[in-house]
């Protein structure tokens, strides 16, 4: 998965779990809980990022107005923590703004 844009990364960035989470749109249909593998890429940076988290938010198919997906929580490792403060740098205090994303 590849953001490109730092709206996009907004909408799909959850701080409020614990080690930070991404939203992965998907029809795929999950469970809570459920160990998933994600590759990310965030704007135009070479890095990518191998995160092995857990589903901790699902928005069905359906949703009115929200983008069906899947909320991952990222791992309590080095991946996880460099994805987490690459996200963090990037957003900066727009993290605080309060506005609408993919989640919340």
């Amino acid at each position: 998965m590849s953001i490109k844009d730092q709206a996009g990364l907004y909408a799909a960035y959850m701080p409020f779990l614990h080690r930070g989470g991404i939203f992965v749109p998907s029809n795929r249909p999950f469970r809570l809980g459920e160990q998933v593998f994600l590759v990310l890429s965030l704007l135009d940076r070479p890095q990518k990022y191998q995160i092995a988290g857990q589903v901790a938010w699902i928005t069905p198919v359906g949703t009115p107005n929200k983008t069906p997906g899947i909320g991952i929580h990222l791992p309590d490792d080095d991946n996880g923590r460099n994805l987490r403060r690459a996200v963090e740098e990037i957003l900066g205090k727009t993290i605080e703004s309060g506005r609408p994303s993919q989640t919340l």
